[in-house]
């Protein structure tokens, strides 16, 4: 569990959202992750990353949304592997309030997945816009999302709690939701199957051209080559006195030919 493997790092953070450790008598405990059947590929890639015994099994049951429902589980019963994952900060029991980024060096990209794959969701909305978003109980986890996205988006997200489920709901939109997602989301990584093809496919959108934006002036072609020559959007920011969130935008959208490129002439 080198939390600065990808791989590693998207299943601490996937274990931390939605496994559970149980402590028995003595050293007795278990680790165990249950997902719907449709999703079991994954425990199995959680098996073969693991070097101690586990399995993985199918259960049929009744439920409250289905008179049959088929989950998987993956079990793991190791007492040095749930050392090691409570060390990191899986606690023991309930969890949801106290789980935390590793204090280790760890792969923020991949940890964030694993926390989307297991508590989030990814899709598009109403008119086909896409959409990012974490729901977590924990103060640390929702801080942690809200600053990793404001330095790839240049978004700000307010973290409360909201008044009905006392949970944090956060959510990025649109373009936002494009660049966070093609970041969490790369090619060949470790994830849910179905969020990846979502989040692939969130690529696709384009902002429609009666939809508003809303920019403190024009952007002129000067601008534009000055933020397509500098890779420092801080430094960018305050030369041409814009926001970094709308520099990181502009930007975005240049390079992903979501306009058309500044003319040189």
């Amino acid at each position: 569990m080198d939390l600065t493997v990808p791989e590693y790092a998207y299943m601490f953070g996937f274990l931390q959202a939605d496994g559970h450790l149980y402590q028995g008598v003595g050293q007795k405990g278990r680790l165990s992750v249950e997902l719907n059947s449709r999703d079991i590929d994954l425990l199995y890639r959680f098996k073969y990353l693991t070097p101690y015994n586990s399995s993985v099994t199918e259960r049929t049951r009744t439920t409250n949304f289905a008179e049959h429902h088929t989950s998987a589980v993956w079990t793991l019963c190791s007492l040095e592997a749930r050392t090691k994952l409570n060390n990191l900060g899986l606690p023991y029991g309930r969890k949801s309030r106290q789980i935390a980024p590793p204090t280790v060096v760890f792969s923020g990209r991949d940890y964030l997945r694993g926390l989307i794959d297991a508590d989030g969701s990814v899709g598009r909305v109403d008119q086909g816009i896409p959409f990012i978003s974490l729901t977590t109980s924990s103060s640390a986890i929702a801080a942690h999302l809200r600053g990793y996205a404001r330095e790839i988006t240049g978004v700000e997200r307010m973290t409360n709690r909201n008044a009905r489920d006392d949970v944090y709901n956060i959510i990025y939109e649109k373009e936002a939701a494009q660049i966070l997602a093609a970041d969490l989301y790369y090619p060949g990584c470790l994830s849910l199957g179905r969020k990846q093809v979502k989040a692939e496919a969130a690529a696709s959108w384009t902002r429609p051209y009666d939809m508003r934006i809303v920019h403190s002036k024009r952007w002129t072609a000067a601008e534009d080559q000055v933020l397509l020559q500098s890779d420092d959007v801080v430094a960018v920011a305050e030369k041409l006195g814009r926001s970094e969130q709308s520099c990181r935008m502009r930007r975005w959208r240049l390079r992903n030919s979501r306009m058309l490129p500044p003319s040189t002439h």
